[in-house]
């Protein structure tokens, strides 16, 4: 009897989770589209003012003719951010509030609260740029937290590892390339590697990306959103072989693109 209850247990825990076959594949893209996804990012960062933050020598990737660096709370930045906000399914109330925010500052209401301060619009941003180079859901699901998007990138590399179009990357033997995507856990007890988060698949765990645009001798470029309250260009040091230094800010995983590099695009990929 105790056998057969550890059976129909056992069998019950295989019927729950998911089962990465059932996944479809996912369709390939041109490299057109890793292309348009960092012109998308590098355009934002420069209608923002070009703001620089991280290592103090000149930029890799340029800024002509800047504007003046306005943060979120400015009342010009009001469409950008729902802009961002708009290819997200679970926006969690995130237009209607800040709705009322931007008319309560169209009145002049001084006590109104900060415009876009909250919900955080970071993984909006990430989710905006992906979906406006032309990546379909399916490849890249749109999402209010960067958990929710790497989880489903996850599970697509998980399945189909030939064909997916991001791959984790352990950053301490993998160099960044324009189009991957950098991510770090922002919890309280952050993971140690990438292979924890296997067993909290689909719950929400506090993290950030940026979106590689350039990568020179002893650096990484990467831009994100609502980093100093704005699209920002951060400047991370690499070593000789172009990965990441250990420090802060410390990366968990490299979600690797393999936009423009599957097949029949690029025939040779490796897994």
């Amino acid at each position: 009897m105790l056998r057969l209850l550890s059976l129909l247990l056992l069998l019950a825990g295989c019927a729950a989770q998911p089962q990465v076959a059932t996944i479809p594949p996912p369709l390939s893209y041109p490299p057109a589209a890793r292309e348009r996804m960092i012109r998308l990012a590098l355009g934002e960062w420069r209608d923002w003012g070009c703001v620089v933050t991280g290592l103090p020598t000149p930029s890799v990737a340029t800024c002509e003719n800047p504007g003046i660096p306005r943060p979120e709370s400015a009342i010009e930045n009001f469409p950008r951010v729902l802009a961002y906000w708009r290819v997200v399914p679970n926006a969690e109330g995130a237009i209607p509030a800040n709705r009322g925010r931007y008319a309560a500052a169209l009145r002049g209401e001084a006590t109104a609260p900060a415009l876009w301060a909250e919900p955080y619009w970071s993984a909006a941003f990430i989710s905006w740029v992906l979906a406006a180079a032309g990546v379909d859901a399916p490849e890249f699901a749109p999402n209010a937290a960067h958990s929710g998007y790497l989880d489903h990138l996850d599970a697509l590399a998980a399945a189909w590892p030939r064909l997916a179009p991001f791959l984790p990357r352990d950053p301490a033997a993998y160099a960044p390339q324009p189009g991957d995507l950098v991510c770090r856990d922002r919890s309280r007890r952050p993971l140690t590697s990438w292979a924890e988060r296997a067993g909290e698949r689909g719950q929400f765990r506090p993290m950030h990306c940026d979106i590689v645009v350039a990568v020179g001798a002893g650096v990484v470029e990467a831009v994100g959103g609502n980093v100093s309250d704005s699209v920002t260009l951060s400047r991370w040091a690499a070593d000789e072989s172009g990965r990441l230094v250990p420090g802060e800010p410390r990366a968990l995983v490299i979600m690797e693109s393999r936009l423009g590099r599957t097949p029949p695009w690029f025939p040779e990929t490796r897994s």
